[in-house]
C-alpha cells in the first residue's frame, strides 16, 4: 500500500511561513546579550546589518515559546514569596553608551532563598535536554558563556553584584537555578569590547582559530560571507561607506551632512548608497568623485553609488553583477535614456 503524501501547504508549512514572513528586524544597538560571542567579526557584521540572520519559521517558534515561559517563571517566583519587578513589558534597561545597550528580564529586590535580603537580577532561559543537562553537570559559566558574559554586563550596568539565572528544560520542566557573582573586571572588559566593535569603521578579524569547517564558523550565520563570496546582501544606512557610528550612539552621514539618522531611515537607505569596501570583494581603486566608489571586478571598473547612466547602485550590483558587468547594449540604452535599473 501506498502511504498518502503530506501536502505541499500542510498546516504546519503555513503557520512557519506566516512567522517567517514577520520577522523582527535587527536591534539598533549592539545587544549586551551577545558580548560573550567569541567573534569580533560577527558581533560587527550584525551590528552594521551587514548579515541579518533570517530565522526559519520553526525556531521563531522555538524564540516564542522561550518568552511565553518568562511570565510562569515570575509567578512561580512570586508564589514563593521572591519580590521581582521590571518583568515583562516594564523591564529595566541598561545603557552604556556608544551603541551597546541591553533589557533585563527582571529585578529581585528580595526572597531569594540562599540570600533573602539580597538583591539580584534575574535572567531566564528555556534549554532543551543535551543543553539542560550539560548546563547541570558544568554550570552556567563554562556551559553558557555568552548567557554569563549577558549578566555580568547587566550587573554592572544596574550596580548589582548578583544575578539569579532560571533555566527550564523545555523536555520535562525541570528548573534549574544559579546564583552568578558579578566579576567586575570581566564586566567592563565586555563593554569595551562591545564599544571598540560598535565605533569600528572598519571590519574586525575573525576570532582567533577561525576556519569553515570550526563549528563556531560552520553554523555561523556569516559562514558564507566570510569563506564564500564575502559581497553583503544588505542596503541600509549601516553598510554604506559614507556613514559612520558616533559615541553618543548616533550615526552621521558625510554624503548628506547629517546626523542622528533616524533607525527607520536608516533600515531603507537612500539612493546615493556606496558598498562600504569590507563588505565587497573588489578592489577599490581612486575615485574623482568623493561621493562613489570605483572597484575593480573581473579586471573592469565599475563605478558605485548614486546610480545613473555610468554608475551602477548597491542594490544592482548586489542583485545581479553579471548584468552590471555586461556589455548588452538593451540595458545600456535603457538604464542611459529610460533611468532602468537592475533589479535581478
Amino acid at each position: 500500500m501506498t502511504a498518502i503524501p503530506e501536502p505541499e501547504q500542510s498546516i504546519a508549512s503555513k503557520i512557519d511561513k506566516a512567522h517567517e514572513q514577520r520577522q523582527e528586524p535587527p536591534r539598533p544597538h549592539l545587544g549586551a546579550s551577545q558580548l560573550g560571542h567569541p567573534c569580533d567579526r560577527w558581533l560587527w557584521l550584525s551590528f552594521r546589518w551587514a548579515v541579518i540572520e533570517k530565522f526559519p519559521g520553526r525556531v521563531l517558534r522555538l524564540f516564542r515559546r522561550g518568552h511565553m515561559e518568562e511570565p510562569t517563571i515570575v509567578s512561580d517566583l512570586r508564589a514563593i514569596g521572591i519580590d521581582i519587578q521590571n518583568t515583562g513589558t516594564r523591564q529595566a534597561q541598561v545603557d552604556f553608551g556608544s551603541h551597546v545597550a541591553g533589557s533585563i528580564d527582571g529585578i529581585i529586590h528580595s526572597g531569594v532563598p540562599e540570600a533573602p535580603r539580597k538583591k539580584h537580577l534575574a535572567e531566564f532561559k528555556t534549554h532543551a535536554q543535551k543543553s539542560f543537562d550539560d548546563l547541570k553537570k558544568n554550570g552556567v559559566q563554562k556551559s553558557k558563556p555568552i548567557h554569563w558574559a549577558q549578566m555580568q554586563v547587566y550587573m554592572l550596568g544596574k550596580q548589582v553584584d548578583r544575578a539569579l539565572y532560571i533555566a527550564i528544560n523545555k523536555n520535562t520542566d525541570e528548573i534549574y537555578t544559579e546564583r552568578v557573582q558579578l566579576d567586575q573586571k570581566a564586566a567592563k572588559q565586555l563593554v569595551e569590547r562591545g564599544k571598540r566593535i560598535a565605533l569600528a569603521e572598519r571590519m574586525p578579524e575573525p576570532c582567533p582559530g577561525a576556519s569553515p569547517d570550526w563549528y563556531q564558523c560552520k553554523y555561523c550565520p556569516a559562514h558564507s560571507f566570510c569563506n564564500d563570496n564575502q559581497l553583503t546582501d544588505e542596503v541600509n544606512c549601516r553598510t554604506c561607506a559614507h556613514v559612520t557610528p558616533k559615541a553618543d550612539s548616533t550615526w552621521h552621514c558625510a554624503r548628506h551632512d547629517a546626523g542622528n539618522i533616524p533607525v527607520e531611515f536608516q533600515r531603507q537607505g537612500c539612493e546615493c548608497h556606496v558598498l562600504h569596501p569590507d563588505l565587497v570583494p573588489w578592489q577599490r581603486v581612486e575615485s574623482p568623485n568623493q561621493w562613489e566608489a570605483i572597484y575593480m571586478i573581473n579586471g573592469r571598473e565599475i563605478c558605485n553609488g548614486e546610480p545613473d547612466a555610468k554608475v551602477f547602485g548597491s542594490k544592482e550590483l548586489i542583485s545581479n553583477l553579471d548584468a552590471c558587468l555586461s556589455d548588452d547594449e538593451f540595458i545600456a540604452e535603457v538604464r542611459d535614456r529610460m533611468s532602468g535599473r537592475i533589479v535581478g
